[in-house]
């Protein structure tokens, strides 16, 4: 048992005196957990039981192509995923749009009078959405009167009374007039989106937290971010640049097995053929995963960890012989079509068009042969794209994350833990701990954040000022149990588009 491995091994360490944490998990929670404490001038191991980093927004090859799993955007309130890209120097790569707009498709009108957008006027909250929501054509006058009537009751909430958690979206939305029209025209428009549940089956704690934060908090919160280049140039590529230069050992295809306190009061964690020692230790993986590698008494009752549900997304990647959508992405209603990202410059594509469909909530589909989903959602994209109707499917193919995200069921708040844990040096990432966000980008990243806090505390080193700087948040927001040092702002406001359509 050493302080790395032996000498000569795949994991060999240099001897200092530098304190040594292992972060466990390459996503996007265990990559900026291990910079933030490199910056911190701790020596960091990150392993990796896959062959590249990146966790759930990756990409692969497809012939010619190069393919994302999942289309993923990120909003302007999302500012520690902002400060992720900043960090690894691919803030440019993935830019947000000017102002907020969102041209809706709605199947079931007449060809010609489909179009609506949501975008946002540059006034002050509320007013900058009022125009497009007057004008918004999906819905009757009197329903945008009660939807206007609705965001301001749901402005009043707190998102981290615990009372919100045990109910849901869906029934707070009825009791305020929302009719099913403007729920699947509005409400779950966005909502499936960021949080991967229909408004019925949704926390509205995490509801509110949403729409308080990407619509109601500032006039560009909701302003549309997404990779222009492959997920992997972002998360792999520059990420395991600014790990190497951060002087992280970085270690693919190495999958820890067990993780155990020993008597010295560090931890081992057990690879393949040797172990490895640390002061600190970062588990950032999912939580089924984290429940298997805890050791005995680190949490109070880990059993909870099993009970957060997990929801699937569902990917349809349409090729086609000419450019059938002439907008950078479009949702849609009255059909099974969600979203629609135009893909091709991204993958390489040299003649045609790729599309991306990124179908949330896919529990009925995600098991689907992909021969009856082709039956299903080509009909649908020539019912929506005129210019489809014409074209040539040049390839067709799904990708299927089957536990995409965590679902965002009413009391999940009560079973995501903090950062810390019960066992000294054992910390806690990923999107489904405490963050006070549903699973995105976003709170993947500043879990990685707190837990890097955390660990630095306990060892006694500052926090390095290049680190996301958490801002200030009302009281009663900040989750988990980081213990802040005087003066450290802390928000956990905000809200983001989860890596479906994220």
């Amino acid at each position: 048992m050493t302080d790395g491995t032996r000498p000569d091994g795949p994991l060999a360490t240099t001897p200092d005196a530098a304190r040594h944490a292992v972060v466990v998990g390459g996503g996007l929670a265990g990559l900026t957990a291990a910079l933030s404490l490199a910056d911190a001038g701790v020596r960091v191991t990150l392993l990796e039981g896959r062959p590249r980093l990146g966790g759930l927004a990756f990409s692969f090859r497809r012939g010619d192509l190069t393919v994302d799993n999942g289309q993923h955007v990120y909003l302007r309130c999302c500012t520690a995923y902002r400060w992720f890209l900043d960090r690894i120097g691919g803030a440019g790569l993935a830019p947000l749009q000017d102002r907020l707009d969102v041209p809706v498709l709605d199947a079931a009108r007449p060809e010609g009078r489909r179009l609506g957008r949501l975008r946002r006027d540059p006034l002050p909250v509320p007013l900058h959405l009022g125009r497009s929501l007057a004008s918004y054509p999906h819905l009757s006058l009197a329903e945008r009167a009660r939807v206007g009537r609705a965001a301001l009751a749901l402005k009043a909430l707190d998102p981290a009374d615990p009372a919100l958690d045990t109910q849901d979206f869906g029934s707070w939305l009825a009791a305020h007039g929302q009719s099913a029209r403007a729920v699947e025209a509005l409400w779950d428009l966005v909502g499936v989106a960021t949080l991967n549940a229909t408004a019925s089956d949704a926390s509205l704690g995490l509801a509110a937290m949403v729409f308080k934060t990407g619509l109601l908090s500032d006039p560009g919160a909701a302003d549309i971010g997404w990779a222009r280049v492959p997920l992997g140039e972002l998360h792999d590529r520059l990420a395991r640049k600014a790990l190497d230069s951060a002087g992280v050992r970085t270690e693919v295809r190495t999958r820890v097995t067990s993780v155990s306190l020993q008597d010295n009061g560090r931890i081992g964690v057990q690879v393949p053929g040797e172990t490895l020692v640390a002061d600190a230790v970062v588990l950032a993986v999912p939580q089924r995963e984290a429940h298997a590698l805890l050791p005995a008494g680190a949490l109070d009752a880990p059993e909870r960890l099993l009970e957060i549900g997990t929801a699937p997304i569902l990917n349809v990647h349409v090729v086609y012989d000419r450019t059938v959508l002439t907008a950078p992405f479009v949702a849609a209603i009255g059909t099974p079509v969600q979203w629609i990202f135009d893909r091709t410059e991204a993958s390489g594509l040299k003649h045609g068009q790729y599309l991306a469909l990124s179908q949330s909530v896919a529990h009925q589909e995600i098991d689907a042969p992909v021969a009856e989903l082709r039956e299903r959602y080509l009909p649908e994209l020539r019912r929506l794209l005129p210019l489809a109707r014409d074209a040539q499917v040049r390839d067709f193919f799904v990708t299927r994350e089957r536990t995409a995200t965590f679902a965002p069921s009413p009391g999940v708040g009560r079973l995501r833990p903090g950062a810390r844990t019960k066992a000294p040096g054992l910390y806690l990432a990923g999107a489904w701990t405490a963050t006070g966000w549903p699973a995105t980008m976003e709170s993947a990243v500043r879990s990685g954040v707190s837990a890097a806090d955390a660990a630095l505390s306990a060892l006694g080193r500052p926090r390095p000022s290049r680190l996301f700087a958490f801002e200030e948040a009302p009281p009663g927001l900040v989750t988990g149990d980081i213990p802040r040092p005087p003066g450290r702002r802390t928000d956990v406001t905000g809200a983001s588009v989860r890596e479906g359509i994220r």
